[in-house]
């Protein structure tokens, strides 16, 4: 797992934060669907309603691929937030576009992949976010069983677990990045999203063992 750049991640989460994608409260924390408290809620869906963050992610998430996954002939979505964000770059890179649902659709063709598949295809998959990498990678064992031969995937933004790291790792797919919350925190602080220390070591200490914080 690594960033793009790190000026590029600076600059995505600080417009992240301006349009509220990104959003800090640790005196009255989210709940994820997993059960675990969190001071953070990330919805990167919201950058497409802002042209210019939207195109700010579009151009670096083209950059990136083009450095790290040369020879790609195919954008793969994850469902639903990779949707748009790949549809976004497939056409941009004159390529197909596919997307991967969560689960095979039940009824009709019972599809688990939307699009036309060729089997062989190196293919870049894109998320908005990754937290676990549970859903992502599910998502690539899909196109791989499908044929296609997945080059890695690019994201949005990260949160950074150790548990992300290694599961990608594991699964010997490369992850690239434009931002992640080690990047996101000293632009909340320069703009005063975190007013306080003792805010600033709550947030560090959730990123350190998200499953027990707030307990």
């Amino acid at each position: 797992m690594k960033l793009f750049d790190k000026t590029v991640a600076a600059e995505v989460a600080s417009k992240l934060l301006e349009i509220k994608a990104i959003r800090l409260q640790p005196e009255k924390p989210f709940t994820w669907a997993s059960g675990w408290k969190s001071p953070i809620y990330c919805d990167n869906r919201l950058s497409l309603s802002f042209p210019k963050v939207r195109d700010l992610i579009k151009e670096n998430l083209i950059k990136a691929i083009q450095h790290h996954f040369a020879g790609v002939e195919a954008i793969a979505g994850v469902a639903t937030a990779g949707i748009p964000q790949g549809a976004l770059l497939a056409d941009a890179l004159g390529i197909p576009f596919v997307y991967v649902r969560s689960k095979a659709k039940g009824h009709g063709m019972e599809n688990m992949i939307e699009g036309k598949i060729t089997p062989g295809q190196k293919v870049v998959v894109v998320e908005d976010l990754v937290s676990t990498g549970g859903s992502s990678l599910k998502a690539v064992v899909d196109l791989k069983d499908a044929g296609f031969e997945v080059l890695g995937m690019v994201a949005i933004f990260t949160y950074g677990f150790d548990i992300a790291t290694e599961n990608f790792k594991n699964a010997g797919i490369d992850l690239v990045c434009l931002s992640d919350y080690a990047a996101m925190l000293p632009q909340a602080l320069a703009k005063d999203y975190i007013d306080d220390d003792e805010t600033l070591a709550s947030l560090v200490e959730w990123r350190k063992d998200p499953s027990v914080w707030g307990k």
